[in-house]
């Protein structure tokens, strides 16, 4: 089991820029996928950017050019920069890796933009 605590949540306005860290337990170099999903009042968690241990990305079409994953395996960390940020990015944002076929979760940052 992978322990994962996120980082870098906040009240910003629309148009600002977040960054989120979250730091995994063990090293990131025995972690396959790591990444972030989001989950708004009221609708189901969604992906958000996901990122592979050889570091292909993959995003959702919403914040597709707007939001970049990254790793770093050597300090266990997956962040998400997050730009441009609108009123419908507001959520509880969690991060996620997979070791062994299992889906281990951090907690949830809260992101919330003011329009």
């Amino acid at each position: 089991q992978v322990q994962l605590v996120e980082s870098g949540g906040g009240l910003v306005q629309a148009g600002e820029s977040l960054r989120l860290s979250c730091v995994a337990s063990i090293s990131g170099f025995s972690i396959g996928l790591m990444g972030w999903y989001r989950q708004a009042p009221g609708k189901q968690r969604e992906l958000v950017a996901i990122i592979g241990a050889g570091g292909s990305t993959n995003y959702a079409d919403s914040v597709k050019g707007r939001f970049t994953i990254s790793r770093d395996n050597a300090k266990n960390t997956v962040s998400l920069q997050m730009n441009s940020l609108k009123s419908e990015d507001t959520a509880v944002y969690y991060c996620t890796a997979y070791r062994f076929g299992m889906q281990n979760w951090g907690r949830g940052t809260q992101v919330t933009v003011s329009s």
